[in-house]
């Protein structure tokens, strides 16, 4: 009889609305919720028989929420450094133990402070997040396996050292300044050599230099010089040599002995008629110094930041005395750790109260071919599916990742004034379902007496 399928019918129907009216309640206690997306409570028919016939049976009706994972939320401006956001695709990966071995979960709440033990963590839902370490040339290898990621932690990094890996300087060489009578016998390592034990003299009004503070990888300092000597019009000839001279190992001859110059590297510098420097691809400028210290602490190559082919970002030849405009460089013992700092680009900067900043960590995001197919848990998190399919590991901005925004926050997606019209929806329909049942029962009731 078709009565006890619209009877059933009617009973799908209440279930149907008791579950899209819990999806509102769970959107509704969710609106301030960071990062959280907001589930869409959505029908689909149930169909018993679908050939048009006399005598129709029906079939009823079953909720199917979706979680509109994919959806972006609005950005929230925070105070705090560690708050981040992502805007775009792309999810942050954390995990529920710091050590690496805890179930592996997807967010996009990114409210993160330093727990007691200097680890990145969301305290509301308890969850670590998980970055690439940067090695001391601020490098990494992408392998795209999450057991390759680490917790992110910077308060072991006080009390360290970094060793130098750049050199930047703006320096004036005057053009005024005249060829040196040295310059036709000049040889590779004069300067130095000059330095060293005074043998070479050019003329003091041809030669300039500015000396360089560096470290090595144990917090050691050492000085280098970046000498100069004019050999023509638009042409020089510099040197980088390290005071003492026996600070740094030849290792040119094996075994390697104490340098007796100094020198390190050096070569032609040369400069366009406008004054700009002219800087090959092949110039001794665009390598890192490599330096081996006679105290055999480690170092890193150090990049020579001294401008750009045709600018007049670095060294440069215009009718002002020669001068260092300015110059710095990086590394040093590390002090207390000050703040922490993520940038657009996901790298994580340890900033010291010495005003050091060091970049230790890099964030990837996990993207998903689906990921409104991501499985919830709670935590405000997900987890891979078959559905959504598997993940990749990108830096944020490349092959889809969205951007880190620094110093926000992403709200919940939930809209208060559609969830009160979702109530009143599923509400209503609850009413009506009732309102089948009750009829169906008044009509059984009436074939029930047709006995009498």
């Amino acid at each position: 009889m078709s009565l006890y399928s619209a009877l059933y019918a009617g009973v799908s129907g209440l279930n149907a609305q008791s579950s899209a009216m819990a999806a509102v309640a769970d959107n509704i206690t969710n609106i301030n919720t960071i990062g959280y997306k907001g589930v869409e409570a959505q029908f689909k028919t149930m169909v018993t028989d679908g050939r048009a016939r006399s005598s129709y049976s029906a079939g009823g009706v079953v909720a199917a929420p979706t979680a509109m994972i994919s959806k972006q939320g609005m950005m929230q401006a925070s105070s705090s450094s560690t708050d981040i956001a992502i805007d775009g695709k792309g999810f942050f990966v954390t995990r529920t133990a710091s050590g690496g071995q805890g179930e592996v979960a997807f967010t996009r709440a990114g409210s993160f402070r330093a727990d007691e033990e200097g680890f990145l963590k969301n305290p509301a839902t308890g969850l670590y997040l998980y970055g690439y370490r940067l090695d001391a040339e601020g490098k990494y290898n992408n392998t795209g396996n999450i057991d390759d990621l680490e917790a992110i932690r910077v308060s072991d990094l006080t009390g360290t050292a970094a060793a130098t890996s750049r050199i930047q300087a703006r320096i004036n060489l005057n053009t005024a300044t005249e060829v040196s009578p040295a310059a036709a016998t000049y040889a590779t390592g004069d300067l130095a050599k000059y330095a060293a034990d005074n043998t070479y003299t050019p003329k003091t009004e041809n030669q300039f230099q500015r000396s360089f503070t560096v470290y090595d990888q144990q917090g050691g300092s050492h000085t280098l010089n970046m000498a100069f000597i004019k050999t023509g019009p638009n042409a020089w000839k510099a040197e980088v040599y390290s005071v003492p001279a026996a600070d740094v190992m030849d290792t040119s001859v094996t075994p390697a002995v104490a340098s007796t110059n100094g020198f390190i590297a050096g070569g032609d510098v040369n400069f366009k008629p406008d004054g700009s420097l002219d800087l090959p691809s092949g110039s001794w400028l665009n390598s890192a110094l490599n330096i081996t210290y006679a105290n055999q602490a480690s170092s890193v190559p150090i990049k020579l930041e001294l401008g750009s082919d045709g600018k007049i970002d670095g060294l440069t030849q215009f009718g002002q005395p020669s001068s260092l405009i300015s110059g710095n460089t990086d590394g040093g013992t590390l002090g207390n750790l000050s703040q922490i700092e993520i940038t657009k680009d996901g790298v994580v900067n340890a900033v010291f109260d010495d005003g050091t900043t060091r970049a230790v960590f890099q964030l990837p995001l996990a993207t998903f071919q689906n990921p409104d197919g991501l499985t919830r848990v709670s935590g405000n998190a997900y987890t891979a599916s078959r559905t959504s399919g598997g993940f990749t590991l990108n830096e944020p901005g490349e092959l889809g990742a969205g951007a880190i925004a620094p110093n926000s926050l992403e709200a919940s997606t939930v809209d208060l004034a559609s969830e009160f019209t979702n109530m009143i929806r599923f509400q209503r329909a609850y009413s009506a379902s009732s309102k089948i049942i009750t009829t169906v029962d008044d009509m059984l009731r009436e074939v029930s007496d047709l006995k009498r």
